[in-house]
């Protein structure tokens, strides 16, 4: 196990990639690109990341900016809530510390949105605290190296890893941290076969010995996802179209939408609730259909494009904007997106004055 630490340690200073949050160990930038990296591709992250410490290079500048401008820094991300969390945790910051990241690893875990994941991270890269990172990558890594059957879903079997590794991690324990987790981004990869030859543990994996590496780790079966029928309705007039601000509680609560309907709407039935509304469309187009993935549901939806005229326009709840307008001030979630860009790409408006 100590030869384990030293060759990823190793390895890593070697091999590192070179990423913007890299360039200092500022628990700011850590924090901020740890949470973007909860469920997103380092990839798809480094623009997203960029963009944002530009904008709101301080903590301050995080713990003031109006939340909609937040929510629109944060679009294409998703889990919108880590963003809410993160101003949160930041108000925190400005106001109990002063300003300045608090320095325990108990400190750090008590914020909103920080768990212990992000926590040992921030503690271990940023102050070189004893602390173990444990993501999708180190529980890979771990159990092909060891061919450990551990159910790595359970949080006992987590908590039994984490402590294995707690036992020798080094003095550098943010480099291997990062190494491990770099490991198992790049080299032992998820759901495709490992890079064994670059592998600094290719003498002492047991999976790559035994050519066992695809049977790690073992998971727990998925449940299916609950799946919920929606009809997606884009109101416009001239190059203006109708975007709703969705609850306060639920799913992408307080977010922008198109107004939406429950169940798969047929055309006459959109007429029918165009009536109630007490409006007569010029024209109603059938749209794209799309299928949108969250954690544990599905959204199945259809979409009707609805052309309204200057006077039926007024009698709708929302606001009208331009694409440019979307784009630079209302965060639309990516469920909502393709109807979007579909309507755009099909050139839709009247010229009515």
């Amino acid at each position: 196990m100590k030869d384990l630490a030293k060759k990823i340690t190793d390895w890593y200073v070697a091999h590192k990639r070179n990423l913007p949050w890299r360039k200092d160990r500022n628990p700011y930038h850590v924090w901020i690109s740890e949470i973007m990296l909860q469920q997103t591709r380092i990839e798809a992250v480094i623009s997203y990341y960029q963009r944002f410490i530009k904008e709101l290079p301080t903590i301050q500048d995080l713990a003031f900016v109006d939340e909609e401008r937040l929510l629109k820094l944060w679009e294409g991300l998703g889990y919108y809530n880590r963003a809410r969390n993160l101003k949160r945790a930041a108000i925190i910051i400005t106001e109990k510390y002063h300003g300045k990241f608090p320095t325990t690893y108990e400190e750090i875990l008590s914020l909103p949105g920080i768990g212990e994941y992000t926590a040992s991270a921030i503690a271990s890269i940023c102050f070189s605290l004893p602390e173990v990172t444990i993501d999708g990558n180190v529980l890979r890594v771990y159990t092909r190296v060891f061919e450990d059957d551990s159910v790595i879903d359970l949080e006992k079997e987590k908590k039994k890893i984490r402590n294995a590794l707690m036992k020798i991690v080094p003095s550098c324990s943010g480099d291997f941290n990062e190494g491990l987790m770099e490991l198992g981004e790049t080299i032992c990869i998820p759901g495709g076969v490992p890079k064994c030859g670059d592998c600094p543990l290719y003498d002492m994996c047991l999976s790559r010995k035994h050519g066992t590496s695809l049977k790690y780790p073992v998971r727990l079966e998925k449940n299916e996802k609950r799946v919920e029928h929606y009809t997606v309705l884009v109101f416009y007039y001239q190059n203006y179209f109708l975007l709703e601000k969705r609850l306060d509680t639920g799913l992408l609560h307080g977010l922008w939408q198109f107004p939406n309907l429950e169940g798969s709407i047929s055309q006459e039935k959109v007429e029918r609730y165009c009536k109630n509304l007490d409006i007569t469309p010029l024209k109603i187009e059938k749209g794209i259909s799309y299928t949108h993935i969250f954690t544990h549901k599905k959204w199945v939806m259809n979409s009707y494009y609805i052309e309204v005229s200057r006077n039926d326009k007024h009698k709708l709840s929302g606001v009208f904007v331009t694409a440019q307008e979307r784009e630079e001030n209302y965060s639309l979630p990516g469920a909502f997106q393709p109807f979007q860009n579909d309507f755009l790409e099909r050139g839709m408006k009247n010229d009515e004055t």
